[in-house]
């Protein structure tokens, strides 16, 4: 997940998700993930102060300033590159299961942030950011 300032995602020359100041979420989903595991993502997603405040300090959400979230899937973040040069994606969850757990994750974000955008899953996208820090975390439930 990253801090952003702007972020949006593309595919086929088409916009598909555009945000302000928020989050850009590249989501990876594993086979042994479950909807309780989203609930709990959205809620540490939400509740967590990495925005600055007016000391410049990390201690606001992004309810507190009112961001936006663009969630993209990402079965690529469980590449192994243990062995040999070419990654392996048995860690990543079979593309239906994936789908299905992108969608419900996405429903679940809706429900809590005020501006929710998105990819395409399964689609070859492009993703523009501006990171803004560079602050970039790694939340795994």
């Amino acid at each position: 997940m990253q801090r952003v300032s702007g972020a949006s995602v593309t595919a086929g020359g088409q916009v598909l998700g555009s945000i302000g100041a928020g989050y850009l979420i590249l989501l990876g989903i594993a086979a042994s993930d479950t909807r309780d595991k989203a609930d709990k993502l959205v809620q540490k997603i939400r509740k967590l102060r990495i925005f600055a405040d007016a000391n410049g300090k990390t201690n606001l959400s992004i309810e507190d300033v009112r961001g936006e979230v663009l969630v993209v899937s990402q079965f690529t973040l469980y590449a192994d590159c243990a062995k040999g040069n070419r990654p392996s994606f048995i860690g990543a969850a079979p593309p239906e299961f994936a789908e299905e757990m992108y969608e419900y994750f996405l429903r679940a974000c809706e429900g809590q942030f005020e501006g929710v955008e998105r990819g395409s899953f399964g689609a070859d996208m492009k993703v523009s950011l501006c990171n803004d820090g560079p602050f970039t975390v790694i939340l795994e439930y």
